[in-house]
């Protein structure tokens, strides 16, 4: 019996123990892969701009041209209007519409074409999302680039921004790719394939030339000044991507000579580098007449606050970077620094148009993302302070988009319904938006009815021309064909028939104008010449009432 106990207990004591088994929070958890990451930001920034996109923002005037070059792009041409040739920008995002249109079709209306345009444009965000977070995990860390991903979705400007058909967007999906294969160039030891990378690299960079011309400014010349400094990837690995991008471009001038538009593209292109310059000051908040940038941004504070915060620390962010040796930092303190001068140089002199931010707000958003200091996750009460701050940042964008999604700013497409209720096709119509080229009103709405700048009594006899439309913010920013104070002498008295009152264009409405008394110039005038401004379309049949959320139909149309 004592033997058995022995032995028992001497058992006991060898037999190994078996270890306790881990809590689930000590064991190891599988990261979650960036490209997870990447897809959560693009489809909340996608979604964000779907919602609501074809009443959230009235229509641009930008759109509507680059909707019929486009269209034009789909017909196997060089992109064109009804004025001719357009060298002003490269075809590269025209053709990309052209063939979203042979994948889900046109529209014969023009703002519904344009809302069509708008999805693409959502889609193109959603990639920008999701590069940025490739970007940024690839220098830094997954949970930095979800979050800089996080802030590009729901950036109120950078909503307003692809919201709009315009070529910001696409370029800088182009810029941001180029730069992630880029990136990979700048280890120690070269990657496998580096020429080939590097060639991929120029051909993205060199898309991206070709969507803005403009673009070379955060391509090209921190490319070159890579090129010069050895910053970044080897130089023969640079000289290679310039040389690709340089390529690119003399292909499409050479295709434009070879068919004899090298004069028109000429002028073009040197008329857009004077406004680039500021030598010639059309539009943008340096124009004169036009509001001042100042009170443009004191109006939008609200609404901008945390877009206004990340752009003030844009000096920061570069000094950050500059902190940093490694060849990667230094090549994203080239981009950024590019950025800053080209924005600088418009702020100052040049041409300063709104969607030039986007190139800026960008870059500076990744250069952020991979400098600022996170705090350590053991500090708990610093770490629950910061994610506070990050929590509200987001938050108030969160509620401004809200506020816009849900307030109906679509009065040019209210407007057109109403004008295929109750006005005949072929109407001639009486412009006044637009300055040295058509406004909005004229794009818009071209296809069904005649339009023109016919002020005088004698031109709206000539052209029989019944009905007046006034975008009156337009006109009292300086941005119309005729003043404010000809507008309010042709609309004295008069009430119209339709009027929408949105965030964009303020009071949108309609006039029936008088029939101008008989003189002796106007009795002797001919019949009303054809429609010049482009194709007639027949209205269609009666679309019921017109809309009257947001608007309100005064009299209607004897």
């Amino acid at each position: 019996m004592t033997f058995s106990r022995t032995t028992a207990a001497t058992a006991a004591a060898v037999e190994p123990v078996s270890p306790p088994r881990p809590r689930p929070r000590d064991r190891d958890r599988m990261p979650v892969p960036t490209v997870v990451w990447a897809a959560l930001a693009a489809a909340v920034t996608t979604c964000l701009r779907l919602l609501q996109i074809g009443r959230a923002g009235d229509l641009f005037v930008d759109e509507t041209i680059y909707r019929r070059l486009g269209v034009s792009a789909g017909q196997g041409e060089f992109p064109r209007t009804d004025e001719g040739l357009f060298f002003l920008h490269p075809p590269g995002h025209f053709y990309m519409e052209a063939g979203w249109i042979r994948l889900v079709g046109d529209h014969s209306d023009v703002i519904a074409s344009v809302h069509s345009m708008r999805v693409l444009n959502a889609l193109l965000a959603g990639v920008t999302a999701a590069l940025i977070v490739f970007l940024v995990a690839r220098v830094r860390s997954r949970g930095a680039g979800l979050l800089a991903g996080l802030v590009f979705a729901l950036d109120q400007f950078c909503i307003r921004q692809n919201d709009r058909v315009l070529l910001e967007t696409g370029t800088m999906v182009w810029v941001l790719a180029g730069y992630l294969v880029l990136v990979g160039l700048t280890r120690p030891e070269p990657p496998p394939w580096a020429r080939g990378r590097a060639l991929l690299a120029g051909f993205l960079l060199g898309l991206a030339v070709l969507t803005k011309d403009h673009a070379a400014l955060i391509t090209v010349l921190p490319l070159l000044a890579a090129l010069l400094l050895g910053w970044g990837p080897p130089r023969r690995l640079v000289a290679l991507t310039l040389t690709t991008i340089v390529s690119m471009y003399g292909v499409y001038v050479a295709l434009i000579a070879g068919f004899g538009h090298f004069d028109e593209f000429w002028l073009a292109k040197t008329s857009g580098v004077r406004r680039l310059l500021g030598l010639v000051q059309e539009t943008g908040f340096n124009a004169p007449g036009t509001p001042s940038l100042s009170g443009r941004l004191l109006d939008e504070l609200p609404g901008y606050a945390t877009t206004y915060l990340l752009l003030v620390l844009t000096p920061v962010a570069l000094v950050l970077l500059l902190r940093h040796k490694e060849p990667v930092y230094r090549l994203l303190a080239l981009f950024h620094a590019s950025a800053i001068v080209t924005l600088g140089y418009a702020l100052s002199i040049g041409t300063l148009e709104e969607q030039a931010l986007y190139l800026l707000f960008v870059p500076n958003l990744v250069a952020l993302a991979v400098t600022v200091p996170l705090p350590h996750a053991g500090r708990r009460v610093l770490r629950t302070a910061v994610i506070g701050t990050l929590a509200a940042l987001l938050a108030v964008p969160a509620v401004v988009y809200a506020q816009g999604r849900w307030t109906a700013d679509d009065g040019f497409s209210r407007l057109r319904s109403y004008l295929l209720t109750n006005v005949p096709a072929g109407s001639g119509i009486v412009t006044v938006d637009g300055q040295k080229t058509r406004g909005v009103t004229s794009w818009a709405f071209d296809d069904t009815y005649r339009l023109g700048n016919w002020t005088t009594p004698e031109a709206r006899v000539a052209e029989n021309a019944t009905y007046l439309i006034v975008p009156w913010r337009v006109i009292e920013q300086g941005y119309g064909r005729s003043t404010l104070a000809e507008v309010r002498e042709l609309t004295d008295g008069l009430r119209p028939v339709f009027s929408f009152d949105g965030p964009t264009y303020g009071t949108l409405a309609l006039y029936r104008l008088p029939a101008p008394l008989p003189g002796p110039d106007i009795a002797d005038l001919a019949v009303p010449s054809a429609a010049t401004t482009g194709p007639l379309l027949p209205a269609p049949g009666p679309l019921g009432p017109a809309a009257t959320t947001g608007a309100e139909v005064r009299d209607g149309p004897p």
